[in-house]
C-alpha cells in the first residue's frame, strides 16, 4: 500500500466543504503525511469521481474509503464499486458480522487488490456504550475476516494499547486527535500505527502550520515514552 511521510498521520478529510479546499489541502500536505481519508460527507457533496482527481494530486499517499459500510456483502460490494478504482484501502464497521457481510467483502477487496479496514470501536464516548462492551466479539471478527487495518480510537488509548496485544500484525490508525481531544502521539504510544486528524488539521488557517505542530508533538511524546518504557 502506498504511504511514505514526514509525519505518522492520516488526514481525515471529512468536513471540508469546496473541492477546491479539499485540492489545497492535498496539494500542500502531500509528502507529509501517510494518508487522506475520503469521508462520506466529502463524497456525497461532491460525488465519487472527486476521489480519483484529488489522488492524482498525490499519488504517493495512501488513499482511504470511509464509506460507513455497514451492510450484507452484496450492499457493500456495490457501494465500494463506485470509488474501488481511486482508493487503496476501504473502512467497514466490524460489528456486521463476518458470514454474508464482511467475508464477501475481503473477498471482492482481495480480487480488486484493495485492503480492508475494520472499525474495532469508535472515538466518540458514546462506543463505550455498545462498541466497547462487545470488543470479545469484536476480536472474532477480526480474526475470521484478518483485514489488514483496524480502527482504535486515540481518545481511549487502552484499548489501542489492548488491540495491539491481541493482534499484533494488523495496522491501528486511531482516530480522535485534535477535535476529540486526544493528544498527539498518545495513540502512537500505546500501539497504533498512525494517528486520523481531521478539524484540527482541515478547519485551519495554516494546515501545514498545524500539521507540523501536531507531527511535532506526536515525535516528543513518542520520544518521551519511549523513555518511560526503557
Amino acid at each position: 500500500m502506498p504511504g511514505s511521510s514526514t509525519y505518522r498521520i492520516v488526514v481525515a478529510l471529512d468536513a471540508v466543504e469546496t473541492v477546491r479546499t479539499a485540492y489545497r489541502l492535498v496539494d500542500v500536505l502531500c509528502e507529509k503525511v501517510y494518508g487522506f481519508k475520503l469521508g462520506l460527507p466529502l463524497l456525497l457533496r461532491h460525488g465519487p469521481k472527486v476521489a480519483g482527481r484529488l489522488r492524482s494530486l498525490c499519488p504517493s499517499a495512501a488513499w482511504i474509503a470511509d464509506l460507513k459500510l455497514a451492510d450484507i456483502g452484496a450492499v457493500m460490494k456495490a457501494t465500494v464499486e463506485t470509488i474501488i478504482d481511486d482508493v487503496d484501502a476501504v473502512i467497514a464497521h466490524s460489528f456486521v458480522g463476518a458470514r454474508g457481510a464482511l467475508d464477501e467483502l475481503k473477498e471482492y477487496l482481495d480480487a480488486r487488490g484493495r485492503k480492508l479496514i475494520l472499525v474495532a470501536t469508535m472515538s466518540h464516548s458514546g462506543a463505550e456504550e455498545v462498541y466497547d462492551k462487545a470488543l470479545d466479539l469484536i476480536d472474532f471478527v477480526i480474526e475470521r475476516v484478518q483485514p489488514w487495518g483496524l480502527v482504535a480510537p486515540a481518545t481511549r488509548p487502552s484499548l489501542v494499547e489492548r488491540l495491539r496485544r491481541k493482534h499484533p500484525n494488523t495496522v491501528i490508525l486511531s482516530p480522535g486527535v485534535g477535535a476529540q481531544g486526544a493528544k498527539p502521539g498518545t495513540a502512537l504510544c500505546h500501539g497504533a500505527d498512525y494517528e486520523i486528524v481531521g478539524r484540527a488539521i482541515t478547519s485551519s488557517e495554516n494546515p501545514l502550520g498545524s500539521l507540523e505542530e501536531i507531527g511535532a508533538t506526536q515525535m516528543e511524546v513518542l520520544r518521551q515514552c519511549r523513555r518511560e518504557r526503557h
